[in-house]
């Protein structure tokens, strides 16, 4: 059994709304709000086979978390900071911080897919589809 098209996009809105830039809440309700949102999606549909969406869909969400967090920082000097942080060279995060391409497009880039891998999203308590539905649907 598999997912239908409509469902797949609906659950893509769902998500894009509750990641938007301009939904201004805490990284903590934030967390909790996805993680029960699609504790309920992957228990819903539970019984279909979706491996190649839930891995598709997942990335995709990491990267809109990404915008997320980026956005979140606002000026370069936070930026620079929290870069720092995260482990880059004092020159790396200078010239990262100073990107002016849109949030969509740095959140995709180098730059935050090394300060916000998926371990230290995992880490900091972000849900991933991937994790609910192997819990599911074990692999033997």
């Amino acid at each position: 059994m598999c997912l239908h098209r409509k469902t797949k996009l609906k659950l893509k809105a769902k998500l894009k709304q509750l990641t938007g830039r301009s939904w201004n809440i805490g990284y903590t309700r934030r967390k909790e709000v996805l993680t029960t949102s699609i504790r309920g999606w992957t228990v819903y549909y539970r019984l279909a086979e979706m491996r190649s969406f839930v891995l598709e869909t997942d990335a995709w969400l990491r990267s809109r978390l990404r915008m997320c967090i980026w956005k979140s920082w606002k000026r370069v000097r936070t930026r620079y900071r929290n870069l720092l942080k995260c482990g880059f060279e004092p020159w790396q995060a200078r010239y990262a911080s100073c990107a002016r391409k849109g949030y969509w497009r740095v959140a995709n880039s180098w730059i935050m897919k090394r300060a916000a891998t998926t371990e230290r999203l995992r880490a900091t308590g972000y849900p991933t589809l991937l994790e609910y539905y192997e819990k599911l649907h074990p692999r033997l």
